[in-house]
């Protein structure tokens, strides 16, 4: 007879063929044709947008970034909250925890919120829109494109594929720290005024690589024990992790280490 990891794994390998019953024909979710189309949309603007802008003046847009700003604080919080309360509830573990594909009233709140992780991604495409608009265009980096661009296919499988397990610690980890990141940028929307009370902006930027370092350890752990989730969907996550650590070190340095640097020199 077919041992028990056995038949956890037959089960993995059917649903990484057919997708999440539960969360298929949700929204965006059902068919990667939606999800690329707004990628490809989302590069035409980043390769269009500034020359388009050249000809226009420069937008403020203090009022709409500050609701923009604060819209994005209350939906993490709210993502951050349903992360940490269903994982509670239902006794979820942060060393191996399989995905809840049953139609219970926890397994479906956990699907919930990581279909609201996973469409907040679509709504930060905005902050490139923001600054194209501003004529900022120097801070449309290659880690600024590629991080909000690579996130939208990764939590697209993560919805269609695993909606919970082990991917819950990262939307938990990830809507914490964003709190803290949409609130620096509400602040620093009000104007130059603002600048002497964002002096914490290198420690954001700390945070986010504690951040990396953890989902990274979080993922590779699993790699290297018997845990019953798709050990394809850690791999990724493991790798993106570490690419997403190499960038932002290299931003960390290149700001606060480099440029402080060269202003004392």
């Amino acid at each position: 007879m077919a041992s028990t990891w056995q038949k956890t794994q037959e089960f993995y390998n059917w649903i990484l063929e057919s997708g999440d019953p539960r969360t298929d024909p949700w929204p965006l979710v059902y068919s990667p044709v939606p999800v690329t189309l707004v990628f490809t949309s989302y590069l035409l603007l980043v390769a269009l947008g500034p020359s388009c802008m050249r000809q226009c003046r420069q937008l403020q847009l203090r009022a709409l970034l500050l609701t923009y700003n604060l819209a994005m604080v209350a939906l993490s919080s709210y993502m951050f909250y349903e992360f940490l309360v269903t994982s509670v509830l239902a006794n979820y573990s942060y060393l191996c925890q399989p995905v809840d594909y049953s139609r219970s009233e926890l397994g479906m709140r956990m699907a919930r919120v990581c279909w609201w992780f996973f469409f907040s991604k679509v709504i930060e495409l905005l902050d490139t829109v923001f600054l194209i608009l501003r004529k900022k265009q120097e801070q449309v980096t290659f880690l600024h494109v590629y991080h909000h661009g690579s996130m939208l296919f990764n939590w697209w499988s993560g919805v269609k594929y695993v909606p919970g397990g082990q991917a819950f610690f990262i939307g938990m980890l990830n809507s914490f720290v964003h709190i803290f990141m949409y609130g620096y940028y509400a602040l620093a929307s009000l104007g130059p005024q603002m600048r002497p009370y964002l002096w914490w902006k290198r420690y954001l930027t700390i945070l986010q690589l504690c951040q990396f370092v953890a989902v990274a350890a979080h993922s590779s752990y699993n790699l290297f024990t018997e845990c019953p989730f798709p050990d394809g969907f850690n791999t990724a996550v493991f790798l993106y992790s570490l690419s997403l650590l190499a960038l932002f070190l290299h931003f960390y340095y290149r700001t606060y280490i480099r440029g402080k640097r060269e202003k004392l020199a």
